[in-house]
């Protein structure tokens, strides 16, 4: 069984004293790949040493998370478009829209997301969209800019199953992690009604770890109890989520033009 991590945040600090092991117990439960999201240029050089660690089983992506998105994201802006004119990446991400913590930089995250995926289009790159209370907004700029050329993933999905249909039906993936485990998640509706063609799994470690580690840090070996969770709502074996899950993951990432 090969499960793919699409979102994982393990070059963050929660994970500096038992990284080595985090790795090994993931590979243990399956996880082949681990695909790394960008958050902030303070972040890049953890990132890209442990994609030079470890090649072909973890990989970078490159963009501004809206959250860092402040009075100088020109500048952060910058340094990710000079990066992804060095190098491939794996996708430009994470970039959206977060409407949770606070709005006071509501146009700048425009005005960032807007130039993202510009890039993604001119690159050829899958682009990772995190849309924190901001699904609606994200799905309308993803529209604006879809000429065809568009693809990617809504990371951490819990909207309704008609923003679920629409994202689909702009060329994107559903990030599904451990809010689906969640009493309350309100995720088994969408999973119910369109399936696993559109889905792929994720962590987002260190966060939102799956029942039964809600509230502790999350690591990548917990992806199994997502697959779980999602072969109990479709009623398909477990091997079977992580076939098709892994199958959407590599489509998604090209992982064969990355070997």
């Amino acid at each position: 069984m090969v499960l793919v991590d699409t979102h994982t945040h393990i070059y963050l600090d929660q994970f500096t004293t038992d990284f080595a092991q985090v790795i090994d117990r993931a590979l243990s439960e399956g996880v082949a790949r681990f695909y790394m999201p960008g958050i902030d240029c303070s972040a890049i050089p953890d990132m890209l040493a442990i994609e030079e660690a470890y090649p072909g089983v973890c990989f970078a992506m490159m963009g501004l998370h809206p959250c860092y998105v402040k009075e100088d994201y020109k500048e952060s802006l910058s340094v990710v478009g000079e990066w992804l004119e060095k190098r491939r990446f794996a996708a430009v991400g994470e970039v959206g829209l977060d409407f949770h913590w606070d709005t006071t930089y509501v146009k700048e995250q425009y005005d960032a997301f807007h130039i993202q995926t510009e890039w993604a289009k001119q690159y050829g790159l899958p682009l990772v969209i995190h849309s924190r209370k901001s699904t609606e907004e994200s799905i309308s700029l993803v529209r604006e800019h879809q000429d065809g050329r568009l693809r990617g993933i809504f990371h951490c999905f819990s909207g309704t199953v008609d923003q679920a249909r629409r994202i689909i039906e702009l060329g994107f993936f559903l990030g599904i992690g451990g809010v689906v485990t969640y009493k309350n998640g309100g995720l088994e509706p969408v999973i119910r009604e369109l399936g696993l063609e559109h889905v792929v799994l994720e962590t987002d470690a260190p966060y939102l770890s799956p029942v039964p580690f809600r509230g502790k840090r999350n690591e990548p070996s917990y992806l199994k109890y997502v697959a779980e969770r999602l072969a109990g709502i479709t009623g398909m074996r477990v091997d079977e989520v992580a076939e098709q899950t892994t199958k959407n993951a590599d489509r998604v990432f090209g992982y064969r033009a990355l070997e």
